[in-house]
């Protein structure tokens, strides 16, 4: 069933991390496997910010799991110097999730490629203003363990999920990076029917997949396109022609937040649009989580692709 949301404001920064856990905590019933959050605050000074796991949340925790962790860490940081970048922090969030933020000038899927040839390691996103976020449990639990409530921003995306085609863990879980375009991520509810048409054609364009998911398939399927000079929203209406299944995916970039539905429109998206914010989610409660007001909210149509700006 899973579940989606997003807002974005038009007018500065705002508490994101609380009002994004407050949508996905109210959708708690649509996912309860995992948790998980797309958020986008002021735009590193020149440089980029990385989010990596080396183990998973329900991994076994064997007599040398601490130091094994500890040897792949200080080997991704010392992988980011030999390609020249200069780290400016280095963070552990949780027992295996860590975030980086360092400068570098250069390609980062070179990055990406390199880091991830460290053992376990998973890069999940990769960007100057991007963080994405994600874990098992409910949207408090991770809002709790990550310290999302000190994240200020100004657009954000996040997913309930329940797995029924991959495994319950953190690579299965939303959103996805669209590697290696940096800033770009979605969530999506629904269903690919031609998943893996697309990933083999995706896989000899360069493109790498960390799991069996199709919400994967739309990401890097949107990077593709904008790799090749299209913008966000020319590469999503390409997208209702290229991707067949039942689908409702939000998109985000540095700057702007989308959303496109398929043309039989069966996935649940309401949207409320007002001066200062939009705001859309699987079900209207999300909404009203956020906005203690009366307001009137509407659904996109069939074959309908919605897209705002900051």
């Amino acid at each position: 069933m899973c579940g989606i949301a997003g807002i974005i404001y038009r007018d500065g920064t705002h508490d994101v991390g609380v009002e994004m856990t407050r949508m996905l905590q109210s959708m708690k019933h649509r996912g309860p496997d995992s948790t998980g959050y797309a958020l986008y605050g002021a735009t590193a000074d020149g440089g980029y910010v990385m989010r990596y796991k080396l183990a998973d949340a329900n991994d076994r925790r064997g007599f040398e799991f601490a130091e094994r962790l500890e040897r792949c860490r200080l080997e991704v940081e010392a992988r980011l110097g030999e390609l020249g970048a200069q780290i400016s922090s280095a963070e552990r969030e949780t027992e295996y999730a860590f975030r980086l933020a360092f400068r570098f000038e250069g390609d980062l899927k070179s990055v990406a490629d390199y880091v991830e040839d460290v053992p376990n390691c998973e890069v999940l996103s990769l960007g100057r203003s991007l963080e994405i976020v994600k874990d098992l449990g409910d949207a408090e639990s991770v809002a709790t363990q990550y310290h999302l409530a000190d994240f200020v921003g100004t657009h954000a995306i996040g997913h309930v999920r329940m797995a029924t085609e991959s495994d319950v863990d953190i690579s299965g879980a939303h959103p996805y990076w669209a590697y290696p375009f940096s800033d770009v991520a979605v969530v999506h509810n629904g269903q690919l029917t031609n998943y893996w048409q697309w990933k083999r054609r995706l896989e000899r364009a360069g493109h790498r997949f960390q799991s069996m998911c199709d919400s994967e398939i739309i990401a890097v399927y949107l990077a593709e396109k904008m790799s090749g000079g299209a913008s966000l929203e020319d590469a999503m209406h390409d997208s209702l022609d290229d991707l067949d299944g039942v689908f409702t995916y939000i998109a985000v970039s540095a700057d702007a937040l989308g959303v496109a539905k398929d043309e039989m429109a069966a996935k649940p998206l309401v949207l409320y649009e007002g001066d200062d914010l939009v705001a859309l989610a699987s079900e209207e409660i999300a909404i009203r989580a956020i906005i203690d007001r009366e307001i009137e909210t509407y659904d996109p149509y069939e074959r309908e692709v919605l897209v705002w700006q900051r």
